[in-house]
This record gives C-alpha cells, structure tokens and sequence, in this order.
C-alpha cells in the first residue's frame, strides 16, 4: 500500500541537462576574466616600474606618496616623476591602447592577419604634415605657425594631426562610394605612397640639420609629450576607443565577411565609415604626439587572440586596450636603458618586441595549414 502510493505521487520534473558546449562556456568566460584581471595587475605593476626606473632609480614607496600627493624625501625625486615620468607612461599607455585597438579592427576589416593601423595611410599623412614643419624651419610654413603661436613640438603635432587628417577625409569619401574592403585597401596603399614621394622630395631640397631632426622624429617618442599636449591627445585616444567599443557587435559579424554581416542586418557601409574614423582618429593622433610608432599595432592583436583564446571583440578590445597600454610601457622602460643617460630608438624596441610576435603568427598559421 505504501508502495503504491508513493509511486502516484507526481514527482518533479528533473532540469534537463545542459549540453557539453554549455557547460564550456562558464569555465572559458571565468578563465578570460581571470587573464584579463591578471593583465591588468601586470599593467599596474609595470606602471609603477616605469616611474621607478630610468637614469636616477627612485623607490617604490617614494612613487606612491608622490601619486598620493604627498612629497618625496628629495625634490628633484618630485620633479623627476610628475614632470617627465607620468607624462611619458599615460602617454605610452594612451598611444600603445589606441594602436592596440585600431591594429585590431584593421584586421578584422580587412581579415589580414598583417594589417596595421596604418594600412589606410593615416601615418604617411602625419609624416607629411610633420616634413613640412620640420624641413621648412625658416621658410613660409615655419614662419605661418610661428605667427599663430604653434612653435616646436607643438607646431609639429598640429601638423601631423591635419596630415593625417586630410587623408581620413579622403580615405572617408572614398569608403562611401566603394562596396569592396580591398579597394579601399589598395587606395590607402598607394595614398601612402603619394605622401611618402612628397616626403621624399622635401627631404632632398633640405638642409642636414632639418634632415636629422625629421630622422629623430620618425624615430618615436613617449618623452616629448607634456601635460598641455595630453590635454589634447587623452581626450582624442578616449573618443576613439569609446568608437571602437560600440562597434564591436558589427566587427563579430565582419569575422565571416561582409555578405554574411549583411544577412545578420548589419549596415556594412556605416561600419566601414566607422572603423576608419576610429582607426584615422587613434593612429593619427598617436602619430601627431609620439611619431609613427611601428609593430605594436600589428603584433599586440595577435598576442592578445592567443592570451584570451577567443576572436569575440566583446573580449578582445577591452582585453587588447590592456595588452597594448603594457606593451607600449615595456618598450618604453627599455628605451630608457634604466641605469644609464641612455635613450633607445623607440621603433627600434617595438621591432625587437613585434617582429617576432608577428613571425610566430605566420609560422603557426602556415603549421595548421599543412596539419589540416
């Protein structure tokens, strides 16, 4: 009796079991977020280090009561870290997450493992603008800005920021009338050879000294840029990245190609007009601050799919703003040589870091090509 009356009782309904890639995808989502909290920790630390290091070495309990607001035991510690130090690692952090990010969607675009920031052009049009200041000292263009109060560095900002952003305009016209990635590709191309022939030209009418100050400035730079100019370039970088971040939906859909992203509602052409916006707005203010800093645009992408393991932007932007404000500080602590008066070509350090990065990419690619 008691058996027959438990089995009419209506149990209650079991959960039905989850399917295998379900149950992957909580561990995958805690594991990114624990690389992504680890590479923030990496990148405080790093922070700190940088303005630890360099020809005078100052204590790490020194740092912090400066960033407090406190004083250091010696002045010129003071000095030393708000004046020079923190300029150069918010302006690495800036130009390393900005090129970081722009690298990023250029690949995705373009879906080439190798494109860069500066596949549109963007650089060459910065390098222009910068000539023409730099080789005109003393002629009409230098003595035009003299007069409206753009001197130095500033002057030469200014105009690798209309360098380039002339050819975002031209880049953005052409985007507008044009249904295929790989023409607006070779149009950047070849606009970058335009500037470059210009620059060319400029250069062999110039004298040695106005030569080796544009050499200098190719070179790139995290050192140059003060308090006033980060007042110009954060808010630019911000704006960008904030761009970047709102289209990441649109670059997961571009991953399979653009007719696939059509299917999925997605407005191809606006996407487009937007990636190079934030691309023209990133690279070219990064280019106008610090100079054309090469590699880490290309390379940090790269490192970052295969840190997180994913090609969600969702992930990989945040994960990419991250990985290439801390590649940027270690090339910049590098170059400084800490120890010595020492200071390193920039590019140099971003070759030695990126190349080999990018060299591993193709060399992994071509192993899974010949293992499938």
């Amino acid at each position: 009796m008691t058996q027959t009356t438990l089995k009419s009782i209506p149990q209650a309904p079991s959960a039905p079991p989850q399917s295998a890639a379900a149950q992957a995808v909580w561990p995958r989502m805690g594991i990114r977020r624990a690389v992504l909290a680890g590479l923030l920790c990496a990148l405080l630390a790093v922070f700190l280090l940088s303005l630890a290091v360099g020809s005078v070495t100052i204590p790490l309990e020194e740092i912090i009561t400066v960033l407090l607001g406190g004083e250091a035991s010696r002045a010129s510690w003071s000095a030393i870290v708000l004046n020079f130090r923190l300029p150069r690692a918010l302006t690495a952090m800036l130009a390393g997450s900005a090129l970081g990010v722009s690298g990023l969607m250029m690949q995705t675009f373009f879906r080439n493992p190798l494109a860069g920031p500066y596949v549109l052009g963007i650089r060459s049009g910065a390098r222009l603008g910068a000539a023409l200041v730099i080789l005109s000292v003393g002629t009409v263009g230098g003595t035009m800005l003299a007069g409206i109060g753009l001197t130095g560095d500033l002057s030469i900002a200014f105009a690798a920021m209309i360098g380039a952003g002339a050819v975002m305009g031209l880049v953005l016209a052409v985007a507008r009338r044009v249904s295929s990635s790989m023409t607006l590709l070779v149009l950047g191309v070849m606009v970058g050879f335009l500037t470059n022939s210009f620059v060319g030209l400029l250069l062999f009418f110039a004298i040695p000294d106005q030569i080796q100050a544009y050499i200098n400035w190719t070179f790139g730079s995290f050192n140059g840029v003060t308090w006033n100019q980060l007042r110009i370039m954060a808010p630019a970088v911000i704006v960008g990245l904030l761009l970047a971040t709102l289209l990441t939906k649109s670059l997961n859909a571009l991953l399979l190609g653009e007719g696939y992203a059509r299917t999925l509602g997605v407005n191809v052409l606006r996407v487009r007009v937007g990636v190079v916006l934030a691309t023209a707005v990133l690279a070219g203010v990064v280019t106008a601050f610090a100079g054309p800093i090469g590699f880490i645009g290309i390379a940090v992408p790269h490192l970052c799919r295969s840190a997180l393991g994913t090609s969600d932007h969702r992930v990989l932007v945040p994960g990419t703003m991250i990985v290439g404000a801390l590649a940027a500080l270690l090339a910049a602590i590098i170059a400084e040589v800490p120890g010595s008066n020492l200071v390193l070509p920039l590019n140099a350090i971003t070759a030695l870091i990126g190349a080999p990065m990018v060299i591993a990419v193709i060399l992994r690619r071509r192993e899974v090509a010949f293992s499938t």
